[in-house]
């Protein structure tokens, strides 16, 4: 069987080879650490017998240089994060407060003040401070202190956007640090001197792209992404995603003769320090030829860690659950539910209509260990708790990576993608993408009552179902001509565009949607406000204005995918020999 050749390829000792080489510095983004990561990247694929390219671009990018704080005449160590604020010459003097575990219930406390939050740096928490009047938020994170980036603006910021970057300085302290500024404010000793310096400024970061082409469909491309840049050494964000991408890369440029389809590599700079401005710029300057040919991307980060046993909760959408389903059954013997993404993690391509498996692989399990308890905050699951208590600290060295447990991951990826690439029908299931979307506008519609008229969105939902039921019933059981897969792929790829975005963009195709957390149909969400309004209010109406017009938005979507679907189910009929259901 060819998928149990192509993993016997898999090598842990090649993987912890390049894991090593890639973490060996810390990688700032647009730094000359970085880059000589990426020349090894490049010198590797090449090595395999890829075509590389390595460009740079300017990206908005904000490297915390110092920081430093003192309550009373105690120093007490800290770090600042990327995208706040510097202070101004002099530093910052104010009163603090403890307020615990944020709430929106605790804003009052904090006008004016310095606040004292428990938990890792939140770009929303410090938004709503801020609008609060808070001067600046301190952050209690745990044993050891996390490095984060704390604008919700997508990649590098435009005119339009540039206002919403933070406002306010940010420092983050560990427990023990944090234990001292709480009992100096509960003597009432809190006065707090703030210091925080931040370079942010437009740098060049590099991209760096590697294509292996398919025999049958060349222009049509599976997607690996991954960024280089780190936080710290970095062993397993992201050394241990970019072994995986350099192994796979590898293993599959001995089977090119059978791929149908071509892959393309993609190594990011700017995702740790940017907000994923590599991919959101390369998205940008090709998004016509993603949108036209981009079959389906796969993001990989902070793979293989000590530890990381749960691979059941993995990211995926509806439509491409069915293929971490049959693999992570196969390899890690678990039965996969997936969990559905936020917008993070280099997910620029969801308004170009693609769709989108995976971000990392293998998480920590939930349990009662104080070391984790903070990290559990951010990524807890129902039974994963995210990548492991040294996530983006000083402590992401190499002792982190599990070879086992990489090499595990690296075939999941390594097969997963394959199948993309050779099926003789894209494994998109856009049935599982239109039920996933009916039962939302259904519960819009219920939220929604009489203020809000859905009929036609579900009528169109339910002819979709039928009509993709009828296609999948239609699609071929035998030999294709190359022709006619090539078209049955191009009309099922052109479902998607309309289905991705309806299901996960709120903003306009052509803009990146802020890094928040994202209700399914997001465009529509605002349907959940609606049902507090009384009917024939100011503030009623005013909303009522924006809903129909997503309304139309997500109809006219839907207008689109039904099309598509009409004319695959068309095209199925008219080619009768190879083909069952007529």
């Amino acid at each position: 069987m060819i998928e149990r050749e192509i993993i016997s390829h898999i090598n842990a000792n090649q993987l912890m080879d390049y894991n090593r080489e890639i973490a060996k510095e810390v990688r700032l983004s647009g730094s000359e650490e970085e880059l000589r990561a990426f020349k090894f990247a490049q010198k590797s694929l090449e090595s395999f017998g890829l075509e590389t390219e390595l460009s740079f671009h300017e990206a908005y990018i904000s490297l915390p240089r110092k920081a430093s704080l003192k309550i009373g005449d105690i120093d007490v160590p800290c770090i600042t994060h990327s995208m706040a604020p510097s202070t101004k010459e002099g530093g910052l003097l104010g009163e603090s407060v403890y307020i615990g575990d944020y709430t929106d219930g605790k804003l009052s406390l904090c006008k004016g003040k310095i606040s004292v939050v428990e938990g890792i740096a939140s770009p929303e928490v410090i938004a709503k401070l801020s609008d609060a009047g808070t001067l600046a938020v301190v952050f209690i994170n745990g044993p050891y202190t996390h490095e984060m980036i704390v604008s919700t603006v997508w990649g590098s910021p435009t005119a339009e956007n540039i206002s919403q970057m933070p406002k306010i300085p940010v420092v983050s302290v560990n427990d023990d640090s944090g234990e001292i500024l709480k009992k100096s404010i509960a003597e009432g000793k809190s006065q707090v001197e703030l210091h925080t310096e931040v370079e942010t400024k437009w740098t060049a970061i590099p991209t760096l792209i590697a294509e292996i082409k398919g025999e049958e469909e060349p222009e049509h491309f599976v997607l690996f992404s991954g960024h280089i840049d780190s936080w710290h050494y970095g062993a397993m964000d992201n050394g241990s995603a970019n072994a995986t991408m350099l192994e796979v890369a590898r293993v599959l440029s001995k089977y090119k003769n059978k791929m149908k389809r071509s892959i393309r590599f993609a190594f990011w700079s700017g995702h740790s320090h940017g907000r994923y401005a590599g991919s959101q710029a390369y998205c940008d300057q090709h998004w016509e030829e993603i949108h036209e040919n981009c079959v389906m991307h796969f993001y990989i980060d902070s793979v293989g860690g000590k530890g990381a046993t749960i691979l059941s909760e993995s990211n995926c959408m509806s439509e491409t659950k069915d293929i971490a389903s049959l693999y992570v059954k196969e390899l890690a013997g678990q039965d996969y539910v997936g969990s559905r993404y936020g917008k993070y993690a280099d997910q620029s391509f969801w308004g170009a209509g693609v769709p989108s498996l995976y971000m990392g692989m293998s998480e920590q399990q939930l349990s009662n260990d104080p070391m984790s308890q903070k990290v559990f905050q951010v990524f807890a699951g129902k039974e994963a708790g995210g990548f492991g208590w040294w996530w983006h600290t000083v402590e992401d060295t190499i002792d982190k990576i599990h070879p086992a447990n990489l090499k595990r991951d690296c075939e999941i990826y390594v097969l997963s993608i394959y199948k993309v690439l050779t099926d003789p029908i894209v494994p998109i299931n856009q049935l599982a993408a239109v039920l996933e979307i009916k039962v939302t506008i259904k519960k819009y519609q219920e939220t929604a009552g009489d203020k809000v008229n859905l009929d036609l969105t579900l009528e169109r939902l339910n002819e979709l179902e039928e009509v993709i039921m009828k296609v999948q019933s239609t699609l071929p059981t035998s030999a294709l001509l190359v022709e006619d897969q090539k078209e049955i792929n191009k009309r099922i790829m052109a479902i998607s565009r309309s289905l991705v975005p309806l299901n996960y963009v709120s903003n306009d195709l052509f803009e990146h949607d802020p890094a928040v957390g994202l209700l399914p149909v997001p465009s529509l969400s605002s349907i959940n406000r609606m049902a507090s309004l009384e009917k024939g209010t100011h503030e009623f109406y005013l909303l009522n204005n924006s809903i129909n017009r997503q309304v139309n938005k997500v109809n006219y979507l839907l207008k689109n995918a039904l099309k598509e679907a009409h004319n695959l189910l068309t095209f199925n009929k008219k080619r009768g020999g190879n083909y069952v259901g007529n």
